[in-house]
C-alpha cells in the first residue's frame, strides 16, 4: 500500500470523524469541529491516504503560544497575531503506525510554519505520546500553560514547543 499525505477534502470529514473516535476515544470531538478546522485552514488539513481508505489525518491552524484551544470547541476564527503553528490533532491508524508519517507529517508542518513565518509548532501531547513528540524535536513548556486549559485534555496532558526557524521560543514557554 503506497501512502501519501495530501490535502483534506470535505468529503474526507465522514472516514476523518470515524478514526477520530478509534484512535481518541478518551478525547472525543464533535464532526463539526473537524469541518469548522478545515473551513477555517485548509491549508493545515492533511489525509493520510492510498487513494482510496483515509489511515491518517493532520489537523493544524495558526494558534497563540501557551493557549491552546479547549478541546471539543469551535474557533469561529483563527486568533489574531498568531505566534505559533498549533498541531491540533494527529491520528493514524494502528496499521500504519510506526512507519514514518508523523515524522513527514512535522516536516510538512514545519515547512508551513517557516512559509507563514511561525517561529514554533505547539500541541498538546495527551495519552502517553510526550515520548514520541520529543523524538520529533518538540519539548515539554508545561510552566506557562496553567493547568485549567489542559483540564479538557485530561491529567495527562503536556503541553509541547518545537522551534522551526531562526527565531527561538523562549525557555519557560
Amino acid at each position: 500500500m503506497s501512502l501519501a499525505w495530501r490535502p483534506m477534502r470535505a468529503a474526507d470529514l465522514p472516514a476523518v470523524s470515524v478514526l477520530a473516535d478509534r484512535i481518541h476515544a478518551a478525547h472525543p470531538e464533535a464532526p463539526a469541529v473537524f469541518a469548522e478546522r478545515l473551513r477555517l485552514f485548509p491549508q493545515g488539513c492533511l489525509a493520510l491516504t492510498d487513494d482510496s481508505t483515509l489511515v491518517g489525518y493532520a489537523i493544524a491552524h495558526p494558534g497563540r503560544l501557551g493557549a491552546p484551544p479547549p478541546l471539543n470547541t469551535l474557533l469561529e476564527e483563527l486568533p489574531g497575531r498568531a505566534d505559533c503553528l498549533y498541531l491540533h490533532d494527529i491520528a493514524l491508524a494502528p496499521s500504519v503506525a510506526g512507519r514514518g508519517h508523523g515524522s513527514s507529517l512535522v516536516a510538512r508542518m514545519v515547512e508551513l510554519a517557516i512559509d507563514m513565518r511561525l517561529p514554533c509548532l505547539a500541541l498538546v501531547a495527551v495519552g502517553g505520546s510526550a515520548p514520541f513528540w520529543k523524538r520529533l524535536g518538540f519539548r515539554a513548556a508545561g510552566d506557562a500553560t496553567p493547568g485549567a486549559k489542559l483540564a479538557s485534555y485530561g491529567a495527562d496532558a503536556a503541553y509541547m514547543v518545537r522551534d522551526v526557524g531562526p527565531m527561538k521560543v523562549p525557555d519557560g514557554l
